[in-house]
């Protein structure tokens, strides 16, 4: 079997190589055959070198006419990204109309390149857009946010099926800490990158982790935005994620603006880059607990619980949050967020479901007690809790059972507990 070195210019001259050896082939589109003995055709001698010198010239001219038109057609298969529409060739005498046995050379071809090297009818391996795969995660994997879950997909698909988007895709997530908002965002990530958040279209941000220092400030803006960039050249279609953004510095969320508004479109490029950005924060967490509740304690059932219900008193508990440049940003101030997430309190039931698949997810035994006990332990995230009362929590705490949250991997892991971070945080930025 023919291997070739993974060298991109070998590779391309490997290539070359078997597009003309395919052309040689008995039948192949332009392949006369023998040459028949013309008049005279016995006779041997200086005058015939010349006619026969000619005809040589012409078909090698008409072979490297053909090898370009498989190539631009092989390119479109194997890297459409890439393609570039062009014209028919103009016939000839040796002219090609993409026969029968052309296409199954060409299959061949391509079947061939992709035994060793990634092929996808997206033409990015990296991506896989599996709606079907989010559709499901979102509505069993993900407990008591029934917001969420359809205003996510809906978007999400929404955005990713337009064919030349004018902007990013903003969204802000906004609940308190263990409700699902990091939950979601893995989510989106392992059902719309093959590698989830480890692919190269993916970057995580959390604020007081990466950007720590204040007077780094102009630092950070520089090695931020460079990030973006060089993540949207790498890939067509991206996902950005910052954590704790109520945290972040207004000179940061300032540097954001260029890459979430409107954009100039591009008609040169063969596809339209999209890009996804995600701001996860706590703020206005108190005010969706304290709507839930009354709703709840109205009578209304909790799936009842309409995106109208919350959406103004959250945008407004946003903007008016004393203790955070978010709510004061161009990004609330000039409307390019463009959905605000609610994340509902859960219920003990929603605790005892997210203890359950922690231990499926582990292969783990567990009993209908244990998951009651952790349950329990779990006392910050239960709106039961506050049913028979008028009032609700002021303040919060993470996670009241670290010992648990260690062997729990809850149904939202990477939430799991804001701990606060012992010794010096490391100003380390993602690559």
């Amino acid at each position: 079997m023919l291997r070739c070195p993974r060298s991109p210019l070998r590779l391309r001259l490997c290539l070359c190589v078997l597009l003309l050896l395919l052309l040689l082939l008995p039948g192949a589109p332009g392949h006369r055959g023998d040459a028949e003995p013309g008049p005279g055709a016995e006779k041997t001698g200086s005058r015939w070198a010349w006619p026969a010198f000619q005809g040589l010239q012409e078909r090698l001219r008409a072979a490297g006419a053909l090898s370009r038109r498989y190539w631009a057609l092989f390119s479109c298969r194997v890297w459409p990204e890439h393609c570039e529409e062009d014209e028919e060739a103009p016939a000839g005498p040796l002219a090609w109309g993409r026969a029968l046995l052309g296409q199954q050379y060409l299959d061949i071809l391509t079947t061939w390149y992709c035994s060793f090297q990634d092929c996808c009818d997206s033409g990015d391996c990296r991506i896989s857009n599996n709606f079907t795969g989010l559709k499901s995660d979102l509505s069993v994997r993900l407990h008591g946010q029934h917001l969420a879950q359809e205003l996510v997909l809906r978007t999400v698909r929404g955005y990713l099926e337009l064919p030349r988007p004018e902007k990013a895709l903003v969204l802000s997530f906004h609940g308190w800490s263990g409700t699902g908002k990091n939950f979601v965002a893995r989510m989106l990530a392992e059902n719309l990158y093959r590698d989830g958040l480890r692919s190269d279209c993916v970057k995580v941000f959390i604020a007081m982790f990466h950007f720590p220092h204040p007077t780094s400030v102009d630092l950070y803006k520089e090695q931020l935005t460079g990030q973006i960039r060089k993540t949207q050249e790498r890939c067509h279609q991206t996902l950005f994620i910052f954590d704790e953004a109520e945290k972040l510095h207004p000179g940061l969320l300032e540097a954001l603006r260029p890459h979430l508004g409107r954009q100039a479109p591009e008609n040169h490029r063969a596809q339209s880059p999209r890009s996804i950005f995600l701001f996860l924060s706590n703020l206005g967490g108190s005010v969706i607990n304290e709507v839930v509740l009354r709703l709840l304690k109205a009578g209304r059932p909790r799936e009842d619980v309409a995106l109208g219900d919350l959406q103004p008193r959250l945008r407004a508990a946003v903007g008016e949050a004393p203790d955070s440049g978010f709510g004061h940003s161009c990004l609330v101030k000039e409307n390019l967020i463009d959905f605000f997430v609610p994340f509902l309190p859960l219920e003990y039931r929603h605790v005892r479901l997210c203890a359950r698949d922690a231990f499926l997810s582990q292969k783990l035994l567990y009993t209908e007690e244990l998951l009651d006990e952790i349950a329990k332990m779990m006392v910050h995230l239960v709106l039961d809790r506050w049913k028979d009362t008028h009032t609700l929590p002021t303040s919060w705490t993470s996670w009241t059972a670290d010992a648990a949250f260690g062997h729990f991997q809850n149904c939202n892991p990477s939430a799991g507990a804001k701990k606060k971070r012992e010794g010096p945080v490391r100003a380390s930025f993602p690559s």
